[in-house]
């Protein structure tokens, strides 16, 4: 049930589609799946593919463009939906289930909803900007932990460090540096519920490079709802076309983070 304090018809509308479109990945979940490669790890399932097309068949009724991984044509944020049908391929492909629907709305460039939702385990992140992020039907927060060697920290490996050696090294030193100086490392394998992770306080940071926007436009929003902040690695604003690497924390920790990720 969506809190009655942020409901307005839109919402409601995509809410319920994105939650229809969530029977769709159970029941790939449980099946047998077709798995194509799109690069050297890269893989796209075709549930993925399914998902997608229900959601822009759906979501058109709203008369936005549409920014999805699997159809992508050109970056247009003025209004549109930002689709990630599928933000966990590799996981869902091998039963892990640890994957997400992930959809923004952008109203004027500016998300005004996020979803991210995980059905396999029933857990809803929403936020409507403005108004607070919720996990189901309770109110969610980052946590309080402000020491970063007490800090869950959450990160991702590129699918190009198989072939770019400046990936990958980028990969090993900041966990070179990250590691020892946290209380632990997580490497989940989908963004948009790393992001929600920190939202709702079970991380208190996540890093990661060359994500794409389905990866993370709701999640950002979740996390800024939440009471987080987010940044590229030299805490400017994040873009999500032209910046690098994302940087996601609950605030309390995020000077430090900076810090340490740009040690030498």
């Amino acid at each position: 049930m969506i809190p009655l304090q942020i409901v307005d018809e839109r919402f409601k509308k995509i809410y319920e589609i994105i939650l229809s479109a969530g029977e769709i990945l159970k029941e790939g979940f449980s099946s047998a799946v077709s798995i194509q490669e799109k690069g050297i790890k890269d893989l796209v399932t075709e549930y993925d593919i399914r998902i997608e097309n229900f959601l822009k068949e759906k979501l058109k009724k709203f008369n936005t463009n549409f920014v999805a991984e699997e159809s992508f044509l050109t970056y247009d944020f003025s209004n549109s939906f930002i689709i990630d049908p599928i933000d966990g391929t590799t996981n869902f492909a091998h039963k892990i289930p640890h994957t997400a629907i992930s959809v923004a709305y952008y109203e004027n460039n500016k998300v005004i909803y996020g979803f991210v939702y995980n059905p396999i385990l029933n857990e809803f992140f929403y936020a409507k900007k403005g108004e607070g992020a919720y996990l189901n039907d309770k109110k969610i927060n980052v946590s309080k932990i402000d020491n970063f060697q007490r800090s869950l920290i959450a990160t991702g490996f590129p699918y190009s460090s198989a072939e770019n050696e400046e990936d990958l090294n980028f990969v090993i030193t900041k966990l070179k540096h990250i590691l020892p100086r946290c209380q632990d490392i997580r490497r989940l394998g989908s963004a948009a519920l790393d992001l929600c992770y920190v939202a709702s306080g079970r991380y208190e940071g996540f890093y990661e490079i060359n994500l794409k926007p389905w990866d993370v436009a709701a999640g950002i929003l979740i996390l800024e709802e939440a009471g987080g902040i987010v940044s590229d690695n030299f805490g400017e604003e994040y873009d999500l076309i032209e910046s690098k690497c994302i940087v996601a924390s609950n605030g309390l920790i995020h000077e430090k983070f900076i810090e340490i990720l740009n040690k030498k």
